[in-house]
């Protein structure tokens, strides 16, 4: 029937033995993304029904988490399903599928980024001109664009992955990352060349752009009073940290690219779940907790939660 149908199959190769402990491994795996759903979610809804909280910071730490989602969405379901699966196998399409949302969510993330340090940058260095400057219109442009460019430069190299003739049929990782070049019979230079341009116009060129603004940020802060120094501490170390972590994460899969063979099948495991699971998984409580107003909110929250669970336990 998948003949007929012209469905090609890969196996996916980067798990350990996880027969014995499979429904562990599920039962874990689901709980964690059970959690990364709902304390994304929690903070996405505090930021959207409060008003005080509908400004371009907290839009765009709201952006940030929804890209967070799905960006782990993009993987967990086919881990879930792997943890229970015999064989882990997926189909060419929805391998090139998950590769296209993987990248593009991804790389999205340095462009939200970008963003909060361009609204950090004039909210302290030109607070005067923050109201003209960060419009709704801006905001929505940075949020489009945030989305938009970096999946338009990887629908190229996944449409032309599409169309490619395959010699091997096992991919090296637990999920359909980079590791689906391998599977070509011929690895075009295009490639190689077009990997580097959305290195640089995805992860250089935001990384050097947000780099830029921040040591400018310090600049004016510490030639100004104690409260900017303050308020900067408090609003730009939650982005950097958010930024370094996922950065250091991100170096992995381009390493990875290049010396895979180098790995062993459990270090592979490890490193890739940390690179989808850490940056995810404390997003939503480095915001929660460091930004004032965002803890203010999630505090209240939780509050009323423990009277209604008191309330109807009395009852």
């Amino acid at each position: 029937m998948d003949e007929l149908l012209n469905v090609t199959y890969i196996t996916i190769d980067g798990y350990v033995e996880i027969n014995k402990y499979r429904y562990v491994y599920f039962y874990c795996m689901f709980i964690v993304y059970i959690l990364i759903i709902c304390s994304n979610s929690t903070i996405v809804y505090l930021i959207c029904i409060h008003k005080k909280l509908h400004e371009p910071m907290y839009i765009f730490i709201a952006a940030l988490l929804v890209n967070c989602a799905l960006y782990t969405t993009s993987v967990f379901p086919k881990f879930l399903i792997d943890f229970l699966s015999e064989k882990q196998i997926i189909s060419y399409s929805a391998c090139i599928f998950q590769y296209f949302l993987f990248y593009t969510l991804a790389c999205s993330e340095f462009f939200l980024l970008a963003a909060m340090a361009f609204d950090r940058y004039v909210a302290i260095c030109k607070p005067l001109q923050y109201p003209t400057i960060m419009s709704k219109t801006t905001v929505s442009i940075f949020l489009v664009t945030a989305w938009l460019f970096p999946a338009l430069h990887v629908a190229v190299p996944a449409v032309l992955t599409a169309e490619a003739k395959l010699c091997s049929f096992n991919v090296k990782a637990i999920f359909c990352s980079n590791a689906i070049y391998t599977l070509q019979c011929l690895k075009s230079q295009f490639f190689v060349v077009f990997g580097l341009v959305i290195l640089v116009d995805l992860v250089m060129l935001p990384l050097i752009f947000i780099v830029f603004t921040y040591t400018k940020i310090f600049i004016v802060s510490y030639q100004s009073c104690k409260e900017i120094r303050k308020k900067a501490t408090e609003t730009c170390l939650p982005h950097l940290s958010v930024l370094i972590s996922f950065s250091c994460l991100g170096l992995y899969d381009v390493i990875g690219a290049r010396v895979e063979s180098d790995f062993s099948k459990t270090t592979r495991l490890m490193m890739t779940i940390q690179a989808v699971l850490y940056h995810p998984l404390f997003n939503p409580f480095i915001y929660g907790l460091k930004m004032k107003e965002i803890s203010k909110h999630l505090k209240r929250l939780l509050c009323q939660a423990k009277i209604v669970s008191y309330t109807n336990t009395e009852c």
